[in-house]
């Protein structure tokens, strides 16, 4: 792991807890609000409450790590760890815009990355901003490589169907198959994310003669979506009522599916990378990453 750049004696990174969650998520708002209106994006999140909700459902979630720093005793930021699967995944990370360039996002991420290390995960991935340089440096300074350009999308839900492909609510049932076809594609499954979204009634598959040829935990920011192709992506973006969030993540390498985006009114966001650390495997087939990967 990289050495620990020098930080003030004042400043603690501990285990977060929900008592935590308001102080956080106010400040989560704030990071993403601040710097996204300075490079003339739209927040993140809509508003305060939604910070707080978000992180008051991390911290409490059994399947995510998450930690807090304070300097002189009063929280300046937070960051999660998602370990539902094989691959964790990072964020969100995000310090009191007053309180940065004092080292803390650098321990925050140390502290989740000897944790994945501690817990011997295959690998760790984010997604960032990619107008943000200063945290595509520090995550690339820590050893993180760029792997795929990703745009976020949003507009009116599309109401397409795809023919001879159909679309429906996934249940536990098919959690086989779904987890058989990520791995078919990425190398690994997303059992504990694609679970969670059975049990709340959010993700989908799309069937081929009876055969799921794809699925998502939700088209949208904090969803991920792996299909056998194009073809079966279109169908699930199609059917898909909204686009919670800000919008879905779209690798931008897969010209075919952001033109068929475009020519369905769909419209660009905002620039994201999608980065990662130890293992990594070249996408066999069609996919939408999450925020966390």
């Amino acid at each position: 792991m990289t050495a620990p750049a020098t930080a003030p004696d004042s400043l603690v990174i501990r285990r977060a807890t929900r008592a935590d969650a308001d102080a956080c998520g106010e400040i989560c708002y704030n990071a993403f609000a601040t710097v996204n209106r300075e490079h003339n994006f739209p927040p993140d999140l809509p508003e305060p409450e939604a910070g707080k909700q978000l992180l008051a459902m991390l911290f409490s979630h059994p399947g995510f790590f998450c930690v807090v720093a304070e300097q002189n005793g009063e929280i300046i930021g937070s960051n999660c760890l998602d370990e539902r699967t094989a691959i964790a995944g990072v964020g969100p990370i995000t310090i009191n815009p007053a309180a940065q360039n004092v080292g803390a996002g650098r321990q925050l991420m140390l502290a989740v990355m000897a944790r994945a290390a501690e817990k011997n995960f295959a690998g760790v991935r984010l997604v960032q901003a990619a107008f943000h340089g200063r945290s595509l440096s520090l995550y690339a300074k820590l050893g993180f490589d760029i792997r795929e350009p990703l745009v976020v999308m949003q507009g009116p839900a599309l109401n397409v169907v795809a023919p001879g492909l159909s679309v429906r609510a996934a249940k536990a049932a098919d959690l086989e198959a779904c987890n058989a076809l990520c791995h078919r594609i990425h190398g690994h499954h997303r059992s504990g994310e694609l679970l969670d979204a059975i049990s709340q009634g959010i993700a989908s598959v799309v069937e081929n003669r009876g055969r799921i040829s794809g699925y998502s935990s939700l088209v949208g920011f904090f969803g991920h979506t792996v299909a056998e192709g194009n073809l079966d992506l279109q169908a699930l973006i199609g059917a898909s009522p909204a686009f919670p969030g800000p919008g879905f993540l779209l690798p931008t390498r897969n010209t075919e599916l952001f033109r068929w985006c475009l020519q369905q009114g769909l419209r660009v966001v905002e620039p994201m990378t999608l980065m990662s650390l130890g293992l990594y495997n070249t996408p066999s087939g069609a996919f939408l990453p999450s925020i966390l990967y």
